[in-house]
């Protein structure tokens, strides 16, 4: 089993493949989505990804789409 380290982050799971530079958009593009994001009706940091384009506000519990991997 392959194992991530500090230096390459979630796309360690690919290993050498892909090439460094597809690699890294990638880590940067799934740190984005995975960070609690602000929510566009109560301005509170609470917002989580549910799937593509779906977000819901665990502070005023709205479900609403929005971007696909983050909010804009």
């Amino acid at each position: 089993m392959t194992r991530k380290s500090k230096k390459t982050k979630s796309a360690g799971r690919f290993g050498p493949r892909y090439g460094k530079k597809i690699r890294d958009r990638l880590v940067n593009v799934e740190i984005k989505q995975r960070k609690r994001q602000k929510c566009p009706f109560c301005e509170k940091l609470g917002v989580k990804r549910l799937s593509k384009g779906i977000w819901q506000c665990s502070k005023c519990n709205k479900k609403f789409a929005g971007g696909t991997y983050y909010l804009e």
